[in-house]
């Protein structure tokens, strides 16, 4: 959601801009304030995703920060590992889960894929879990 000014010009604000450069000037300034938003916020792409846990993951999947959809990500990722993964989504926030050798699940809630080349999953013994943007 664009959160940044608005600004609202009437038909006079245009007749005050004087000369041919000017006016062109302004419409170029004006398309430029407008692709912000969209580059900005290009959504979720490639990443690498290391596994900076002590043990392997498996089933490794991800979902949408508030959703129930959960979608395979990667088989399975040793300790160290890192994976080039292929993804493409207009979102930033998502969830990803995975089971970890030895018993149990880990889940990482609210990653911040925009943006990011390279996501490093840590997980202490005690199960808490947090995400190392590289």
């Amino acid at each position: 959601m664009w959160n940044g000014p608005i600004i609202l010009l009437g038909r006079n604000d245009f007749q005050r801009i004087k000369g041919p450069m000017s006016k062109r000037h302004f419409a170029l300034a004006a398309l430029a304030f407008l692709a912000a938003p969209t580059l900005a916020f290009a959504g979720a792409t490639n990443f690498t995703l290391v596994n900076g846990t002590d043990a392997a993951l498996s089933a490794i999947s991800i979902k949408r920060t508030g959703t129930s959809d959960w979608k395979p990500l990667s088989a399975s990722a040793s300790a160290g590992a890192a994976n080039n993964v292929n993804f493409s989504d207009p979102d930033c926030a998502f969830d990803l889960k995975a089971s970890v050798a030895g018993g149990g699940t880990a889940l990482w809630s609210g990653v911040n894929l925009c943006g990011t080349s390279r996501l490093t999953l840590r997980r202490r013994p005690s199960g808490e879990t947090w995400v190392d943007y590289d």
